[in-house]
């Protein structure tokens, strides 16, 4: 990046960032320069002060741009093995009385809804005793979450998604290319909106999943979160984070391993 557009990139994410209230400098910048720069495209903007003059005047570009720069990257049990590793956690706490659950940033609800079927699928698993509170930063997202409908034709292969609870019409209903998330399991949930960098923890939990979120963070804004995250758990609660993701050493100390290899770990603290 030239040094002029340098300054220009700078400054368009303090605007963001002051104006319109996104923590950019919570965010590596590769990932953010991908994400305006497709809303540059689509607005014909040759230039960051450009793009930067078009938010200026354009509320609807504004909110078009936060959303873009929200993660919304989700499907039904994404890495099948984490989620049966989850059961004998889900076990273990509901055996030992009312159970509450955090799918932290839970983009368009399908972690939630993931965790409430598995709850409902296994005969060892209190499900009565469970609520699961799922968050996000943005607004629409979260609205998609509540109805609990996908389709078929917007996402990959719904079916195959839900084959880790193998007979899944018992908890999702199809209506030729919608899916609907069946009342019990979306009774087991709510989502509500909050900031992970900014804001603390809705409530104490005994399980919190955040998974695939770090990638997209800076180191500083990775350890923001993960005091978030680690606030939020009871002594002894249990946090998963993507498979790819790792405890920030400053934190390392608050968590110790129970399934290293699918990022499964237990709060010391």
């Amino acid at each position: 990046m030239a040094t002029t557009e340098s300054r220009a990139f700078d400054r368009l994410l303090d605007y963001i960032e002051e104006s319109l209230g996104f923590a950019t400098s919570m965010y590596n910048n590769a990932y953010l320069d991908r994400r305006i720069s497709a809303r540059m495209r689509r607005n014909d903007a040759d230039s960051y002060r450009a793009y930067q003059r078009r938010l200026e005047s354009d509320d609807e570009e504004q909110q078009a741009l936060l959303d873009a720069l929200s993660v919304n990257v989700t499907s039904f049990f994404r890495n099948a093995d984490v989620w049966e590793a989850l059961r004998p956690v889900l076990r273990e706490l509901t055996a030992a009385g009312r159970t509450k659950v955090w799918s932290a940033a839970c983009s368009d609800g399908r972690e939630a809804y993931s965790l409430a079927m598995l709850a409902h699928d296994d005969p060892e698993v209190r499900a009565d005793r469970i609520r699961i509170v799922g968050t996000d930063i943005k607004r629409s997202i979260l609205q998609a979450a509540k109805r609990g409908e996908y389709l078929a034709s917007e996402t990959n292969d719904l079916e195959s998604q839900l084959a880790p609870i193998g007979d899944y019409e018992r908890y999702v209903e199809r209506d030729e290319d919608c899916y609907r998330v069946s009342r019990p399991v979306k009774r087991m949930v709510e989502f509500r909106r909050h900031d992970l960098i900014r804001e603390s923890p809705p409530h104490e939990f005994d399980l919190v999943l955040c998974r695939n979120l770090f990638i997209y963070v800076d180191a500083d804004a990775k350890r923001a979160v993960f005091e978030t995250l680690g606030s939020g758990l009871r002594p002894g609660g249990y946090l998963t984070i993507g498979m790819t993701e790792t405890v920030p050493s400053a934190c390392r100390s608050w968590f110790e391993p129970v399934e290293k290899r699918l990022r499964i770990y237990r709060s010391t603290r």
